[in-house]
């Protein structure tokens, strides 16, 4: 017979949500889907090396720890299979810790427009007030420190201009207009060199044309490449690039690159493990800067009520913005 706290702990147990407790989300649930996701690569690793160790014996030894630890494995069990169940484990421990993840990005982003949307006013007008009462207080001294500190002040507040508006009519997606270019570096704009390639180039082109034309082709793996390597020929050819000719002349007469052998199931299985114990190790990475993030340890302050962290922020805020007008009343005022 069960009792209610023994499914609490056959649940936390198996990773699954306790009753009230949301599917993910959290810092700590990412923490614990982390540590989940670590526990299945360690385990795949293990079974990996089982599979990949240098003596017959190893494998037989840690097969045996492995053994113990998982009931109902069969003696006589391949080594692949093994691989296959902590393949299965690792994936399932990486999509649960995605979601909680994913879960958790979804709610900083969403508490980090509410929270530009309810202070962001409120944060301007704190900006705005330090402007003025420095540019009150430089007024007043006249040092000239005090007013470099205005002038920050004031930079603080004014918008960015954006990059195309400070570069309108010099630049695109592409870079810097050759106009642009030779303003800068003080040379006359010149129109691009022609390109004349020389005897032996336009030998080696049309060489190349010949054999690899993509028309000899009798297969569509074969004029695929023969596509690719005859844009290659022709881009060299535009810039008259001899040495380039003659190297792609090199490669096409030493014929296709050799098709790689086919890993084993094994191999593949391994493969797989190594690439989710690597994205495992990349979602750790994005759940720390989650919560690390100025919006996600506000977060993690009030998980459960954010709203009244907000209202406790905003009530500050409104207290500063107070005294700062009224200490820019009294530089004003005197």
């Amino acid at each position: 017979m069960t009792t209610p706290e023994s499914d609490v702990a056959e649940q936390q147990a198996e990773g699954r949500p306790t009753d009230g407790q949301p599917a993910g989300g959290s810092a700590e649930q990412a923490q614990d889907r982390s540590e989940a996701a670590q526990d299945g690569a360690g385990q795949a690793q293990e079974h990996g090396e089982q599979e990949h160790g240098e003596q017959a014996q190893g494998r037989g030894e840690r097969a045996q720890e492995h053994g113990g630890a998982a009931s109902g494995e069969q003696a006589g069990e391949r080594p692949e299979e093994r691989l296959e169940r902590a393949v299965r484990a690792a994936e399932q421990a990486l999509i649960e810790f995605e979601i909680a993840v994913e879960t958790f990005r979804v709610e900083v982003e969403n508490f980090s427009r509410l929270h530009h949307q309810k202070l962001g006013p409120m944060y301007t007008r704190l900006d705005e007030l330090e402007a003025l009462i420095a540019e009150a207080t430089a007024a007043r001294t006249g040092d000239p420190e005090d007013r470099a500190k205005a002038e920050e002040a004031r930079a603080r507040v004014m918008p960015m201009p954006g990059v195309e508006e400070l570069f309108h009519g010099w630049m695109d997606g592409d870079g810097l207009f050759p106009e642009a270019v030779a303003m800068l570096t003080d040379q006359p704009v010149r129109p691009p060199q022609r390109v004349r390639p020389s005897e032996e180039a336009r030998k080696l082109y049309r060489e190349l044309a010949r054999k690899a034309h993509p028309d000899l082709a009798q297969e569509e793996t074969e004029r695929a490449r023969r596509d690719e390597f005859i844009a290659r020929v022709n881009a060299a050819y535009g810039r008259g690039d001899e040495a380039l000719l003659r190297e792609l002349a090199e490669e096409w007469a030493a014929g296709p690159v050799p098709p790689e052998r086919e890993p084993s199931p094994s191999e593949e299985l391994y493969a797989r493990l190594e690439w989710l114990a690597q994205r495992k190790e990349l979602l750790t990475v994005v759940a720390r800067e989650l919560e690390e993030s100025a919006i996600g340890s506000m977060l993690r302050m009030a998980p459960d009520d954010p709203d009244t962290l907000l209202d406790e922020i905003a009530e500050q805020l409104l207290a500063q913005v107070a005294e700062r007008e009224a200490e820019l009343r009294r530089l004003t005022s005197a």
